[in-house]
C-alpha cells in the first residue's frame, strides 16, 4: 500500500497542468462527451503506463536500477536545460 501511495501522490502531482491532461481538457471542451473523453484519456494513460512498467521491468534485468535512476535524472536535467534555453530570451525579451 505505500508504495501504491507513493506512486499515486508523485504521479497525480507531476500531471497536473500537464500537456497530457491540457489537451484533455481541450477535448472535453470541443463538445465532445465527458465520459467518451474520460475513458479514451483513461484507456492512453493505462496503456502508456504499462508501455513503460514493461519496459522498465525488461531494463532492470540488463542494467543496474541505480544506473537506470541516474540516467532518468540526467535525461530530466537535459530536458529542463533545453527547456529553459528555448524559453529565457523570450521570457528576457530578446
Amino acid at each position: 500500500m505505500r508504495t501504491f501511495l507513493s506512486v499515486f501522490t508523485t504521479l497525480f502531482l507531476a500531471e497536473l497542468g500537464d500537456k497530457t491532461q491540457l489537451a484533455v481538457i481541450a477535448f472535453a471542451a470541443d463538445g465532445g462527451n465527458r465520459w467518451t473523453v474520460f475513458a479514451a484519456s483513461s484507456a492512453a494513460l493505462v496503456a502508456s503506463t504499462a508501455a513503460a512498467v514493461l519496459l522498465g521491468a525488461s531494463l532492470t534485468r540488463v542494467f543496474p536500477v541505480e544506473w537506470l535512476q541516474v540516467a532518468a535524472a540526467i535525461a530530466f536535467v537535459i530536458i529542463g536545460v533545453l527547456l529553459l534555453r528555448d524559453a529565457l530570451p523570450a521570457a528576457l525579451g530578446r
